[in-house]
């Protein structure tokens, strides 16, 4: 099955009965195949952007997708555009449904409710009904808060009591979809946190992020969902990290034989930033000169965090290969935004592999990132007055 516009695809959808499929592409190009007879069965395309998000309704009467423009649009079963309309303002990263329906008291209709989440750091619930006698209406119900950057992922628990985020800022927050209140932030993951799911019929939850780590999470019932404290939140930035704080994230690092050498030398936060190849060597009595040089790399990325965070520059606005903010962003093959210049070096000297993932880049094709620039040239505005 090709994409009919020879353009690479950026999502993928089954309806819930697997009949049907959609395909979203870079060019904006969405197409509805025969899941059964893998065959094309319509196609369309958006105005502006790439197709990064896509999910059915729970009835399978309708799908909705996201552009990289920050378009929400939604389609019935036939591929008829029913709505569009500018949901983030630069554009729109990830978007699921509740499989579980919400009744109107009034007209005894059912709703179901649409998350959808993006680049200007905003969560939004939408509300969404489809019947064929009173049509297709889309309502803007609310905007939830939590995160200060962009948010890369979102998802609903299979009983759609609870919505959980991702994102740049490196935490994961879990909502009460009733209240919209936060019942949990999480802020384990050191890098960006880029997938979240609930599993389907107990009460877990996973979140994956550039740490290169994923997450479980059990959810105790007998106990009361509580927010994280402002204090707890803070704990985020590694010189206030604990003792404890310090042992999590060796065990990230895959470093958990060194976990008691750590408690027992009592190094937090500030400690460890401070640490040198002299002071593991004599002080903490590593003896592996392999072990010794790998503890060294990642403290090194763990300061060049502190620096980030410090400099008040979104990480976003950061090229992944120099650590620089970027001036000619591009998005290459592998969905990563990256400086041209550093970009087009990295290819040139290297395999075509991605910097991001170290998968093969199916493209070498670098595509301007417009909007993101555009968000670049705000922030320096604003900071530089």
């Amino acid at each position: 099955m090709e994409q009919p516009s020879g353009s690479p695809v950026r999502v993928c959808q089954f309806s819930p009965d697997s009949t049907c499929l959609v395909s979203g592409a870079a060019d904006g190009t969405v197409v509805l195949w025969n899941a059964q007879s893998y065959k094309l069965y319509r196609c369309g395309s958006v105005k502006d952007g790439s197709l990064v998000a896509c999910a059915f309704s729970p009835d399978g009467n309708l799908f909705v997708t996201g552009s990289s423009c920050g378009d929400l649009t939604v389609w019935d079963d036939k591929m008829r555009c029913l709505h569009s309309e500018k949901a983030h303002d630069l554009g729109i990263t990830c978007c699921d449904f509740s499989s579980q329906p919400v009744s109107d008291g009034e007209q005894g209709l059912q709703y179901f409710r649409l998350a959808s989440c993006g680049q200007d750091c905003q969560i939004k619930i939408w509300v969404v009904s489809f019947t064929h006698i009173l049509g297709f209406e889309l309502k803007y119900k609310s905007t939830l808060s939590g995160h200060c950057a962009p948010v890369l992922a979102c998802a609903f628990s299979h009983n759609g009591q609870m919505l959980v985020s991702g994102s740049v800022d490196k935490s994961v927050i879990v909502y009460d979809t009733n209240t919209e209140n936060i019942l949990h932030t999480l802020t384990q993951h050191t890098r960006y946190v880029t997938t979240c799911a609930f599993a389907p019929n107990i009460l877990l939850l996973a979140t994956g992020s550039m740490d290169k780590t994923v997450n479980i999470w059990q959810f105790d019932l007998e106990t009361p969902c509580q927010a994280r404290s402002t204090e707890d939140e803070a704990k985020q930035f590694p010189e206030d990290w604990s003792e404890d704080d310090v042992s999590v994230w060796l065990c990230a690092q895959g470093l958990n034989d060194l976990v008691g050498i750590f408690k027992m030398n009592n190094i937090d936060g500030r400690e460890l930033l401070n640490l040198t190849k002299e002071s593991l060597a004599d002080d903490l009595k590593i003896e592996s000169l392999g072990l010794r040089s790998k503890v060294l790399r990642k403290i090194e990325e763990l300061r060049t965090e502190v620096k980030t965070l410090s400099s008040g520059i979104p990480d976003e606005f950061l090229c992944p290969i120099t650590r620089e903010l970027m001036k000619d962003p591009v998005i290459a093959s592998d969905g990563y935004s990256y400086e041209k210049e550093a970009m087009e070096n990295w290819i040139s000297k290297k395999k075509r592999t991605s910097p991001m993932t170290n998968l093969v880049l199916p493209s070498v094709v670098l595509t301007p990132n417009r909007t993101l620039k555009m968000a670049i040239s705000r922030w320096l505005e604003t900071h530089q007055k």
